[in-house]
């Protein structure tokens, strides 16, 4: 194994050489836990685009797109393993780079690991089939690559994203043009050198740092790009479609979300309420799955909020290294946006909220995790995406309430159910618009198993599981006449 020095943060990777960028740009790291500028990375460029999708088009007419399903799982499977074996380097690196506490970090490093181990083991069990059809005829179907697929990646989840991604898009043959967000690169440029030490071909997973106005844009809008995953905002998914759209290529988006989390008054509250809780403050509120709104029946009510409230006062936010409840947000402009939110919600009820570390850096983007109560559906803080601590809860009354408000947003990412009732778990299943529900629990431990991805604004296409092997391989119909 190399030593912790395995990778250099300030060029780009492409055909598998580490290469100072295209006009020799760098752009400042800084740690969100003190302010502070800790280094910097390569800013990428559309030169820098168009050399990394010419690799790794010449990966796909090389080794890369000679090998075998069964031998690209087997290298999938050695990334994995190098992974596992360097988690407390990655979930360092990450903890520095995003702010997120260590053992939040660690996890995201362990869900790397086993999002390789996944489609590692995968990778040969695609099949195709055969289609009942003419007299004479033999028609079946065949899964294959895309090509060049590009990866745009945001800061708050750099190592699970490019799992669920890369990952999947390297099972089924493609070679990968990855742009990290500049915030947060450093992990996905270690998990490149991690890659080719375990074996991948040159050129079949290129890593472009960049500004997205430069860089984003380039890999977006870039010809000879066959397909685009993206994960980030509304606004920025939306460009990155309408670019990929001048060229006809196919676009996954993964964007916001505003989940929900209905609450009954039958429902176990000793199981429900750290899901409540955990499932909006965890990375800071900083996840587009994070459960923003709380909807709960008016019975139990009071007993909700006073619980949740507990958890709320006695939350820290502190710097990443330190492990607390939660680390910073990821910089000064996020928390500007944050503490905007905070005084729209300057007239609601404030039933909890935490505070930050008395020694705490100043110059850190800290903000306390906050639940508001009494809140109207139809507040801006119940209805927009605020990615920070903050959390609101709705109450309601019956059953057909509850589903108006929980799709009374415009996204559908993610939403769960807390009853003891069987009937009414599955007609609330069917009812909530969202990509994902589950019932008496929230996230379901990661679920890298688990087909992820949302309704409306929240975007199309799925990631995770099978599914996403599927979104990362076009179907081909052969037809034979024999007679």
């Amino acid at each position: 194994m190399r030593d912790h020095l395995w990778y250099d943060a300030t060029k780009v990777f492409i055909d598998g050489t580490w290469r100072a960028p295209e006009g020799g740009g760098q752009l400042d790291i800084e740690d969100p836990s003190t302010g502070a500028v800790i280094g910097s990375i390569a800013r990428g460029t559309a030169a820098d685009i168009d050399a990394a999708v010419a690799a790794a088009q010449g990966a796909l007419d090389g080794d890369w797109g000679r090998m075998s399903a069964t031998e690209r799982g087997r290298i999938l499977t050695k990334i994995g393993a190098l992974v596992a074996m360097r988690l407390d380097d990655l979930a360092m690196i990450e903890a520095t780079d995003v702010g997120k506490p260590l053992t939040q970090a660690r996890a995201d490093a362990v869900a790397l690991a086993r999002y390789m181990e996944f489609y590692g083991g995968a990778a040969d069990k695609i099949m195709g089939e055969t289609i009942p059809y003419l007299d004479g005829y033999t028609v079946y179907t065949l899964r294959e690559p895309h090509g060049v697929t590009g990866h745009i990646v945001p800061w708050n989840y750099p190592m699970q994203i490019i799992g669920r991604s890369v990952g999947a898009a390297l099972a089924m043959g493609n070679a990968c043009v990855l742009k990290p967000a500049e915030e947060a690169c450093l992990t996905a440029l270690a998990f490149v050198a991690l890659a080719e030490e375990a074996g991948l071909p040159r050129g079949a997973l290129n890593v472009v740092p960049g500004l997205g106005e430069e860089a984003g844009t380039a890999l977006s809008g870039h010809p000879g790009v066959n397909h685009i995953s993206f994960t980030g905002s509304v606004g920025v998914g939306s460009l990155v479609q309408a670019a990929a759209a001048r060229n006809v290529t196919p676009v996954t988006l993964e964007l916001g979300g505003k989940s929900p989390q209905i609450v009954f008054d039958d429902a176990d509250l000793d199981a429900a309420i750290p899901f409540l809780v955990g499932a909006c403050i965890q990375n800071a509120g900083q996840t587009c799955s994070a459960s923003s709104r709380v909807l709960i029946q008016r019975p139990v009510y009071e007993e909700v909020i006073e619980r949740m409230a507990a958890r709320y006062d006695a939350m820290i936010s502190a710097p990443a290294k330190r492990d607390a409840n939660l680390g910073p947000l990821i910089s000064a402009k996020q928390k500007d946006i944050v503490t905007g939110y905070l005084a729209k919600g300057a007239d609601l009820r404030v039933a909890g909220m935490g505070s930050i570390a008395e020694d705490a850096p100043n110059g850190g983007h800290y903000v306390p995790a906050t639940l508001f109560a009494d809140v109207s559906p139809d507040h801006p803080l119940a209805q927009e995406e605020i990615f920070g601590p903050v959390q609101v809860a709705i109450p309601f009354d019956t059953e057909d309430e509850a589903v108006a408000i929980a799709n009374g947003t415009d996204y559908g990412l993610v939403a769960s159910v807390w009853t003891g009732n069987g009937a009414r778990q599955m007609r609330l299943a069917k009812r909530i618009r969202a990509g994902q529900v589950f019932i008496n629990n929230y996230g379901a431990g990661g679920g890298v198993e688990l087909p992820f991805g949302g309704t409306g604004k929240s975007g199309h296409g799925r990631e995770k599981g099978f599914e996403a092997l599927y979104g990362f391989s076009t179907l081909k119909t052969i037809a034979a006449k024999h007679g």
